[in-house]
């Protein structure tokens, strides 16, 4: 326990404990926070594994510096998962601004105040770089963008 934060920090001793034979490609981070908490769950690729809950806040608010504590405390930067997660999620991971934005979009430069482009424009450029203070880039990203998994739609 850590800033407010209960993780466990050794994910390879966990799942040996639990008989799991863990290679990072077969799993995938999933993150999630509200008003009042993060959580961090290890999520099997197959679905045949059970879901392992590894990270744990009550009291840490969503934001890009909060949203850090439980990526640091299970070593993220180590076994290098996929994240998934809802659109909020992604977008304080890869450092964008929070709130009503001008550039909303991580995957590429769309204008969401271009409201006469709204249905004539199709195709909107990729973004080609994370750059803080660059379109709506507030942060250094804490993952890369390769290593997200977009959300499945409602």
């Amino acid at each position: 326990m850590e800033r407010g934060l209960v993780a466990y920090n050794d994910i390879d001793g966990l799942m040996q404990t639990l008989n799991i034979n863990h290679n990072s490609l077969d799993w995938r981070l999933f993150t999630d926070s509200s008003t009042l908490s993060l959580k961090a769950v290890l999520l099997h690729n197959g679905n045949t594994l059970p879901s392992i809950p590894v990270g744990h806040s009550v009291h840490n608010k969503e934001s890009c510096e909060n949203i850090n504590i439980p990526m640091d405390a299970i070593n993220h930067d180590k076994f290098k998962w996929q994240i998934c997660g809802d659109l909020k999620v992604i977008s304080l991971l890869l450092g964008l601004k929070q709130g009503f934005k001008k550039y909303c979009c991580f995957s590429c430069e769309w204008d969401s105040r271009a409201r006469s482009l709204y249905y004539s424009r199709k195709d909107w450029p990729a973004r080609k770089s994370l750059v803080p203070g660059i379109i709506n880039v507030e942060n250094q990203p804490l993952v890369e963008p390769s290593k997200i998994l977009l959300p499945s739609m409602h």
